[in-house]
């Protein structure tokens, strides 16, 4: 099984420093790659952590701020010279239609076309609504509308319900080998014994419900509901903490959150990690002031640094 993990590419916010590159983060979740909010110097970031750029599957704007969508001409381009075998998707709020269009140009000789790309843009509000799913129905990705001061969305990508086998029912019942996977794909096993009488085994009487991973991702924004319907029951939650509480009225200015809301918003929303990021130079670059803040109300805190790796908690 492939990891389910997220790779940090950058963590500053507004402009970078010595220390911490513009925003960007790839989540691979098995076989799927996502790229978060390529600001400006993500494809030497993809470069340093190993990622290749026609890895990327889809690529999740939440907004037009530099710092969140810079890189994104270089990040095609990439793709371009790569020569990837697909075009990438791109996510990105609907009222951003035209600084996007500009960003796909930035660059290239006059009259060349831009680099392929899919462009989905989100109309997205206050409820997280569809965005995407893939063929097989694994996964959902969805978006809401946060509160920021320009167009701004949060993305949620959430794995589809499921059942885990039991090994102790599955040997009461006599199903082993090949029959478990014929049972998982069709509900039910008709079985022959060995005094020749057939009986059925189904597949709720072998396993049990299990719930499927959330990742959440949730970038420049007030506290808001949206916020909270896109957190809710994450296993994964990235979150902005731009900055520390007693900063808390000039969060609210420039439409951030501090470290403590961040907190505060796992901990409301029943996850399990919370990665703070997108921190403020006002404070240095030591992330561990952000992630004491956040711990006296939330315990899984973790500040990430520039090319991190933090893993999806493995199931419950």
């Amino acid at each position: 099984m492939a990891p389910r993990e997220l790779v940090v590419l950058g963590t500053a916010s507004q402009v970078p420093t010595a220390r911490r590159n513009h925003n960007g983060y790839v989540l691979r979740w098995d076989d799927l790659t996502v790229l978060f909010d390529p600001g400006e110097g993500t494809q030497r970031q993809l470069v340093r952590a190993g990622v290749s750029a026609p890895s990327i599957d889809r690529i999740c704007v939440t907004h037009a701020h530099g710092d969140h969508c810079l890189g994104l001409p270089g990040v095609l381009l990439k793709r371009s010279i790569d020569q990837a075998s697909s075009p990438v998707t791109l996510h990105y709020p609907e009222q951003s239609r035209a600084e996007i269009a500009v960003l796909r140009r930035a660059g290239l000789p006059a009259g060349a076309p831009p680099a392929p790309c899919v462009e989905a843009p989100v109309d997205a509000g206050v409820e997280p609504g569809l965005v995407a799913t893939d063929a097989a129905g694994r996964w959902r990705l969805l978006a809401a509308a946060l509160d920021h001061r320009a167009p701004a969305v949060g993305y949620r990508l959430q794995e589809s319900d499921g059942v885990r086998m039991l090994p102790d029912r599955l040997a009461a019942a006599g199903v082993e080998g090949p029959d478990v996977g014929r049972l998982q794909r069709e509900g039910r096993l008709t079985l022959t014994g060995g005094d020749g009488r057939e009986r059925v085994v189904r597949l709720e009487d072998v396993s049990a419900p299990r719930r499927g991973q959330v990742f959440a991702f949730v970038m420049d924004t007030r506290p808001c509901a949206a916020a909270d319907a896109l957190a809710e029951g994450a296993d994964l939650l990235v979150a902005e903490s731009t900055y520390l509480h007693p900063d808390s009225s000039l969060a609210e200015a420039y439409g951030h959150l501090t470290a403590r809301q961040a907190g505060e918003l796992a901990a409301k929303a029943g996850a399990r990690r919370l990665v703070l990021t997108h921190f403020s130079r006002r404070y240095g670059d030591d992330g561990e002031v952000f992630a004491r803040e956040a711990r006296e109300v939330f315990p899984d805190v973790v500040a990430v640094d520039d090319l991190d790796v933090v893993s999806v908690p493995p199931r419950a």
